[in-house]
């Protein structure tokens, strides 16, 4: 799972403002906020859609997904 810290991190990470971030993904800037916050965590789609963009962005994340690690 993402939590509010490793989401922000990515973002700034990438340079991104939340804006951007919400437009890369596809969502609205206070869906990025909430999650930033900790109000929220992204689950599904929008977790593993994370899970790309750090690849990509060669961001060191650790995420959960079905009770394994994945680096």
């Amino acid at each position: 799972m993402w939590n509010a810290q490793q989401v922000r991190a990515l973002r700034q990470h990438l340079g991104l403002t939340q804006e951007q971030m919400a437009a890369e993904m596809g969502t609205r800037q206070q869906t990025i906020s909430e999650w930033e916050t900790g109000r929220y965590q992204p689950r599904g789609t929008s977790a593993r859609l994370l899970v790309l963009i750090a690849e990509r962005g060669d961001f060191p994340y650790r995420a959960e997904s079905r009770g394994q690690d994945r680096d």
